[in-house]
Parts: structure tokens; C-alpha cells; sequence
């Protein structure tokens, strides 16, 4: 098995070449019916998906295109007040999709923004095949609720929210007697998914009372189970370090040049940080943990 951590386009041709002498009819002839079929092809079809839309990138340099399966995201740098590059980028994805016999939901698209200065000025609303997109405040992208202020109090409010539900299943299995090792293993699998949801993205930057909040579930599920459990800070120091160490490691890392050593080659290069918002984020942070 080889794994590809780049998509290139050696990569691209031979993942080609290797469907094209699949045999496709092995798969009916394995299948008795449409449902078995259907499941078969539906283990194929993120792979090809991420093929068949391989060659939709951004051109510019200030603007990102970031596709997860069939969820696109346009992130674009505006300097000087100049948009052109990122509405030329949003125009470009639009015409490749009609020419890839794929379609943009309108309805389901928003954009928005973030800028910190003091009088930001108005900017013409975006438009896609003659449709207005609609400028909101926040919007959740892979499960993360994401606010235009850059603050995380909807996004804990709704992982805080949704543990607290999942506590009440912890209660039923305690009270079927079940063994301190499996609530525990439900535990980590049901409630401390959910709390450590882009723990890494947000935590730095978390106000006091909403870490309380978030840990008070935690002593919830502590007194149920009767065990003690790590703490939010313990997994995040714990997962901040696992990611930056496989950063360090994986020399096609986008980031992997942020982690610069010093000369004495013992510790990592403190990264220069203007604003605390800067500072508390993933990769300083990272950095600090890795030297500490």
C-alpha cells in the first residue's frame, strides 16, 4: 500500500491508468442485487470524486481553495480594498463546474468576512450565476462553527450542548451496572469526541468561562463513572503536540517550514506574534509546547 500525502500529476495519470484496466464487471458479478451494487460503488465514490475534481485549484497565489469531498471553500486575502482576484477566483469555480457537468448550490453557499479595523468599509455583495450569496456572521465548515470575529462562544456553546445530551446515555449505562473500563471507553468514544471537536483550532483562544463550562461536563462524567479523566487542557497540550510533531515530520507539509530549528538545534524558532488573538493560535502554541 502506498500512501500520497501530495496529489501530483504522476500521481493523477497512474490512478488513471489504474481504472481504466479495472475490470468494472467484476463488481456486478460479485453483487446479487441493485442494493449490494450500490454499496460497492458508494466505497469508490469519494476517491473518485477527489479525482474528477483534482484539477479545480486556484490560480491566484492570495486565494486558497480548500475541498473537502463535495464541500468547496474559497478563502481569499483582500489587500488595498482590491477584490478582483477573489471574485475572478469565486467566477472561475462557478465556470468550471458548468463545464464538469456539476452544479453550485446557490442556496446553501455564504461568504463571510472577517476584518478587524475599526470602520471596515461596505462591500458589494457577492453574486454567482446571477445569484446574491448571503453574508453571515458565522458558519460552520467540517463541523466547526466559525464567527467572523474569530471568537469560538457558538461553536462551544454547541459542543457544550451536545456532550451535555450525551451524558443522560452515560447515566443509563451506569445504572446497568456496567464495568468502569467500558464507561470509560463510551466516554471517550461518545462525549470526549465531541468536546475535543477542533479542540486545537480553539482552545487557545477560549474565553475562562467557557473552559469552566466545558469541563464541568467533564466532572459530570467523572462522578458517574467514579474514575478520574484528563482534563481539556491535558488533551489539548497532548493533541497539539501529536499534530505539530507529525508537522515536523512530513517535510510536504504546507507548515512544515514554520517549524525552523535554532542553531543549537535543540529548540524550535518562537514564531513573531502582534496580536493575542495571533498568539493563542495552533501553530505559536505549538511551537511553545514543543520547546516547554
Amino acid at each position: 500500500v502506498r500512501t500520497v500525502k501530495r496529489w501530483t500529476n504522476d500521481t493523477d495519470l497512474a490512478l488513471q491508468a489504474c481504472f481504466e484496466c479495472t475490470d468494472w464487471s467484476v463488481f456486478e458479478a460479485a453483487t446479487t442485487d441493485l442494493d449490494e451494487l450500490t454499496e460497492t460503488v458508494c466505497v469508490l465514490s469519494p476517491l473518485l470524486f477527489s479525482l474528477y475534481t483534482n484539477d479545480c485549484t486556484a490560480q491566484d497565489p492570495s486565494v486558497r481553495l480548500l475541498k473537502f469531498a463535495d464541500d468547496t471553500t474559497l478563502i481569499g486575502l483582500i489587500q488595498d480594498g482590491d477584490e478582483s482576484a477573489y471574485r475572478q477566483e469565486v467566477e472561475q469555480l462557478a465556470v468550471w463546474c458548468s463545464h464538469n457537468n456539476l452544479e453550485l448550490n446557490t442556496l446553501k453557499t455564504v461568504e463571510t468576512i472577517v476584518d478587524f479595523r475599526r470602520n471596515p468599509p461596505a462591500l458589494p455583495p457577492l453574486t454567482i450565476m446571477n445569484s446574491t450569496v448571503a453574508a453571515v456572521e458565522s458558519f460552520r465548515f467540517l463541523g466547526t462553527t466559525i464567527s467572523q470575529n474569530l471568537k469560538w462562544d457558538n461553536h462551544i456553546g454547541s459542543i457544550a450542548k451536545k456532550a451535555q445530551q450525551r451524558l443522560y446515555f452515560l447515566h443509563q449505562l451506569k445504572k446497568f451496572n456496567l464495568p468502569q473500563t467500558l464507561l470509560k471507553q463510551f466516554y471517550s468514544a461518545v462525549i470526549e469526541s465531541v468536546l475535543c471537536t477542533s479542540i486545537t483550532v480553539w482552545f487557545g483562544s477560549a474565553t475562562k468561562s467557557d473552559i469552566r463550562r466545558l469541563q464541568r461536563t467533564v466532572r459530570t462524567a467523572e462522578k458517574i463513572i467514579g474514575a478520574p479523566l484528563p482534563t481539556l487542557q491535558e488533551l489539548y497540550t497532548s493533541r497539539v503536540r501529536k499534530r505539530a510533531q507529525k508537522i515536523t515530520l512530513d517535510l510536504s507539509h504546507p507548515s512544515h517550514h514554520l517549524f525552523t530549528m535554532l542553531p543549537s538545534g535543540r529548540r524550535y524558532r518562537a514564531l513573531s506574534t502582534k496580536t493575542t488573538r495571533h498568539k493563542n493560535s495552533f501553530f505559536p502554541q505549538a511551537i511553545y509546547l514543543l520547546n516547554s
